[in-house]
């Protein structure tokens, strides 16, 4: 029989295979590992790939090193008005150190996670205790993030968690609150509107006082130009008349005779009582206009 195919030589085969299979361990990338010897810790500091173990002597836990998320289940919480708020918030954490994660809370994320709501909760209360309803519903809780967040990431660390970000999801009032604060800020919203329709009235008061004062300026700046120009005008006109009365006054008063004839019988009035020896008269009397003195 061949010595390979005996039940003892393939025994023996197997029980190296098993031995060697458990002295072999791989860490990827997205773990954490621990050693331990007889329950202690040994080694904490495995990089990602293949190590070995004593067999049966030595026991490897890994962890998850990935970021892990901790709903917190709505829970009510006082404000610094003594009033209650049902908060709902989340915490994101992994785990920094392992061996002291292994030592705190037995490497279980149920315990770890039981651990950082007690923080959480305590956290969150100092936080909205130093808040008013108002404030809470407003926009000021914006800026809770970092003011719940630290205190938990400090006490975590005695964990060997670190705790990367912790939010507040939702904020709601009870019944009993709900009415009166919505009606609270329903006036203040109110005041401040009337407030600012005031403020526009005034504003649009005074832009219509200062549009009247410049259009009455510009209607004042324009009737003195215009009387100027009219004045300008008429003196011009005075001259041309003067300097064509000089030049042949005869034809000068002809002309002046037949636009006042023109005047005087372009109405509706067909009857004039004047003095035939008129001077309006003189030429229809002769074409020199001389045979009413003649």
């Amino acid at each position: 029989m061949n010595r390979i195919t005996h039940p003892a030589s393939l025994l023996v085969i197997a029980l190296g295979l098993l031995i060697l299979s458990s002295a072999l361990f791989t860490v990827n990338e997205r773990e954490k590992a621990i050693k331990l010897m007889l329950g202690n810790i040994v080694r904490s500091d495995y990089e990602p790939g293949l190590h070995f173990k004593i067999p049966f002597l030595e026991r490897v836990v890994k962890f998850d090193q990935r970021i892990l998320t901790m709903d917190l289940p709505p829970a009510p919480v006082l404000t610094s008005e003594e009033k209650n708020v049902i908060v709902d918030a989340f915490v994101k954490w992994r785990i920094e150190d392992p061996r002291l994660f292994f030592t705190a809370v037995s490497g279980s994320e149920q315990f770890a996670n039981n651990r950082l709501a007690q923080f959480a909760r305590e956290s969150l209360r100092n936080a909205f205790g130093k808040l008013t309803i108002r404030e809470v519903v407003s926009s000021a809780r914006s800026g809770l993030r970092d003011s719940i967040r630290e205190p938990v990431d400090a006490q975590a660390q005695s964990l060997g968690i670190e705790v990367v970000d912790m939010r507040v999801k939702k904020v709601e009032l009870p019944e009993d609150v709900r009415d009166s604060v919505y009606q609270r800020m329903e006036v203040d919203r109110e005041k401040i509107a009337r407030e600012i329709r005031s403020q526009g009235e005034e504003s649009a008061k005074r832009i219509v006082a200062a549009a009247d004062r410049i259009r009455e300026e510009t209607l004042a700046t324009a009737y003195a130009e215009a009387e100027q120009t009219r004045g300008t005008g008429d003196g011009e006109s005075a001259r041309i008349y003067a300097e064509a009365y000089t030049q042949d006054p005869e034809f000068y008063t002809l002309y002046r005779s037949l636009s006042a004839y023109r005047t005087a019988f372009s109405g509706n009035n067909d009857v004039l009582l004047l003095n035939p020896d008129s001077e309006f008269f003189r030429y229809f009397n002769g074409p020199e206009g001389t045979a009413a003195s003649e």
